[in-house]
């Protein structure tokens, strides 16, 4: 087929389908408006609320308070993917979601402009809600614009993730200049304009989006089709998952009464969740697909335990860079938030590099698989923390610690992060039934958001143990999980029964057709 011959969705660009480019964009934008509220977020609640910080009057909470909410905005912002996969896969498709989610985050950074105390958490409601609704759907809409077995799909979901930090670069490195000249909220503000920009680039680039992400209504007793509402009934029926459930909810019960309401709740949830995926892995059909099912649930292990490390860089570690780090270079005080731009800028250096360098590795016949990819970055990311465990020895000696321990730290971190999330999104939709996929995206991204409340509660430990404690203790068991998933690789892979395997290089003219459109949003 001629290039004149193409149509919208068919057309590429640098070998990739148009579409990827879009969705590029619009989550760029979204990670904008989201890392931007990340990096100001703690910062902003420990400030002292008399003004006497240059970038206005804050909350004035301690950094056990501060770390504490962090840790719980962070994990539902992720949590809610589970919520907002199901309205995509049930209601009103993947394609629909990522335009509602995108118009509740524009309204949600716009309350934030306001300083009163309700509109501080109306807005992080609204946040947390519009990110449930975009984040899954959008990632799944980026593994249908690739057939099975096209191995141009690690890479781009490479280039994807390149959005993702260009949008947290962005962000990092203007929002810190916006908050020291104007204040807080115009950090805020200027997040909700960002995302406006997302969602008008969302709506012009839908005629490249016409196969990826449409809702198709079920169709009466089709054996492809799910109900989760009968799922749960069929629990009733299942004796030995039905047992484990009530020993969940027993244990949430226990979390309402002896730790807080917010764990009770939390741990209701995941109850929820658990018992759903039970049952969905006993009505898998064949055992080759109930076997990447544990697997595929045996690497969420390693997300939670590594975003649980990772995420300090919000909490713990940008608290520590704004009190103990000095931040002098040339006569000049680098803004706190800017050090968090250095992640996002390694990510854009070196994630074309690493996807090609793992993708030649695979065609050579090399051990590439995604398993090996994430243990290993869990490993690199966890040495990241020695650099941080130097910084804290400095500062006892000292009373300050040099940024090159910093800059150092959140290297190792981008190298283990491009090793483990894009190949993880790209992993979910190779295991993953279709009828499932927006449901398990929205589950990898509530182990995301488990991981950032590890994260919460670790951070909040410093201060009975310490700086140095928690970064050395971080480390050893990053190191730990790492080294026990490679050695048990080889039946773990077995277990996938070559889903990456024979993955070759695929156009989009053979694309074609697989997934039906949805007319309505184009329209």
């Amino acid at each position: 087929m001629s290039a004149t011959e193409l149509k919208p969705h068919q057309k590429e660009l640098f070998g990739q389908p148009i579409g990827l480019y879009i969705l590029f964009l619009t989550e760029m934008w979204e990670r904008f408006s989201y890392y931007g509220m990340r990096a100001l977020l703690v910062l902003y609640m420990t400030s002292s609320t008399l003004g006497t910080d240059p970038r206005g009057a804050g909350l004035g909470w301690t950094s056990k308070e501060a770390l504490a909410l962090y840790g719980w905005y962070t994990m539902l912002v992720y949590v809610m993917s589970i919520p907002g996969g199901m309205i995509a896969d049930k209601l009103i498709g993947q394609k629909k979601a990522v335009l509602y989610g995108a118009i509740i985050l524009c309204l949600g950074h716009g309350v934030l402009v306001m300083t009163d105390i309700w509109a501080f958490y109306t807005g992080l409601g609204l946040v947390i809600l519009g990110v449930g609704l975009l984040k899954p759907n959008i990632s799944t809409m980026v593994g249908g614009l690739y057939k099975e077995g096209d191995i141009r799909r690690d890479k781009g979901f490479s280039i994807f993730y390149i959005g993702i930090n260009l949008g947290s670069l962005l962000a990092t490195m203007i929002v810190g200049l916006v908050v020291l000249k104007w204040g807080w909220h115009a950090g805020f503000g200027l997040a909700g304009i960002v995302m406006l920009l997302g969602l008008m680039n969302y709506l012009y680039g839908q005629k490249y989006l016409t196969q990826v992400g449409n809702f198709v209504p079920p169709k009466k007793d089709d054996p492809n089709e799910i109900s989760y509402g009968k799922l749960y009934g069929k629990l009733f029926k299942s004796p030995t998952q039905l047992v484990f459930t009530i020993i969940l909810l027993i244990a949430s019960v226990w979390g309402w009464y002896t730790l807080e309401w917010g764990y009770g709740l939390l741990f209701i949830f995941l109850t929820a969740v658990v018992s759903l995926l039970m049952m969905i892995y006993k009505e898998l059909d064949s055992q080759i697909y109930k076997d990447r099912f544990m697997v595929l649930l045996l690497s969420f292990i390693m997300v939670i335990v590594f975003w649980g490390a990772f995420e300090q860089a919000g909490g713990l570690m940008n608290l520590y860079t704004d009190t103990k780090i000095d931040r002098e270079l040339f006569g000049w005080t680098i803004p706190t938030v800017m050090f968090q731009s250095l992640n996002a800028g390694f990510i854009i250096l070196f994630a074309t590099a690493v996807a090609s360098f793992w993708a030649k590795r695979k065609l050579k016949g090399k051990e590439g698989s995604s398993l090996f990819k994430m243990a290993l970055g869990i490993i690199i990311m966890g040495f990241g923390f020695l650099f941080m465990v130097f910084a804290a020895m400095e500062y006892e000696k000292s009373g300050t610690s040099s940024m090159i321990w910093l800059v150092l730290a959140y290297l190792f971190h981008t190298i283990g992060e491009l090793c483990l999330s894009p190949v993880a999104l790209s992993f979910i939709t190779k295991l993953t039934p279709v009828k499932y996929a927006s449901l398990m995206m929205g589950v990898y991204f509530a182990a995301t958001g488990l991981g950032s409340k590890v994260a919460g509660i670790v951070g909040e430990a410093a201060s009975d143990f310490g700086e140095y404690t928690i970064f050395l203790g971080i480390l050893i068991f990053t190191v730990i999980v790492g080294t026990l998933f490679i050695l048990i690789l080889k039946p773990l892979k077995r277990l996938t029964h070559g889903a990456e395997d024979n993955e070759r290089i695929m156009h989009n003219d053979e694309t074609e057709g697989f997934e039906l459109a949805d007319q309505d949003i184009n329209n």
